[in-house]
């Protein structure tokens, strides 16, 4: 199969045809900030709004989780266009997040912390109003915490456990009202979740930890 040829970042490189930007530049070792991309997914959530890139002959930036390659695609991941929707995305995500980084279980081995550090934004509340949901953290299960409001909404945990295991978490409410939940927002420990803990792993911030 012919490999699509692109440069990102003055970069060349190649991909195979229908590879989103997002996966083909990860490939390549060309970091672009994310929470919410799984490789593996058949469709891009693209939820967390975090992957802006600005590309060349297009007049508005697009997110590169949802773009697919094409011959001769030049792509700028840190235009001042799309780092402008990058920060602003990032700084809504803090709004609604509980900021607690010293006693959180994921504190040095977070997604927040890691684009902060590489993209050199303030990891503290900026423009936007604080609404942090306010919800109980669920301990009921024997194996696993889940805090709603550490949670980023970025899907991944909605993803393997409708995909790879039991199906019992998924998307509850809408709006500023959506969380991650189970059904009837039953407790975790109430429900059939064998805890396999791959939610755990595959969490980018501190939302599902393990109970030790």
């Amino acid at each position: 199969m012919k490999r699509i040829k692109l440069t990102i970042d003055g970069k060349k490189i190649t991909a195979r045809p229908g590879t989103m930007l997002l996966a083909a530049a990860l490939s390549r070792g060309i970091w672009i900030p994310n929470l919410c991309f799984i490789p593996e997914a058949e469709l891009p959530f693209g939820g967390c709004r975090l992957c802006w890139v600005e590309v060349e002959g297009e007049k508005d930036p697009v997110t590169a989780c949802s773009r697919p390659v094409r011959e001769g695609m030049a792509v700028r991941t840190r235009g001042q266009r799309a780092e402008r929707l990058r920060k602003s995305a990032f700084e809504l995500l803090l709004s609604r997040h509980h900021l607690d980084c010293r006693n959180c279980p994921k504190n040095k081995n977070c997604g927040l912390q890691e684009i902060a550090g590489r993209c050199g934004y303030p990891l503290k509340p900026g423009r936007f109003a604080r609404e942090i949901p306010g919800l109980p953290v669920d301990d009921s299960h024997p194996k696993i915490i889940y805090d709603p409001n550490r949670c980023v909404l970025c899907g991944k945990c909605v993803w393997v456990c409708q995909t790879k295991r039991e199906g019992v978490l998924d998307f509850s409410r809408r709006g500023l009202a959506c969380r991650i939940s189970t059904f009837a927002d039953r407790p975790l420990g109430e429900t059939r979740c064998g805890g396999c803990r791959q939610c755990v792993d595959i969490c980018p911030v501190g939302a599902l930890v393990r109970k030790k």
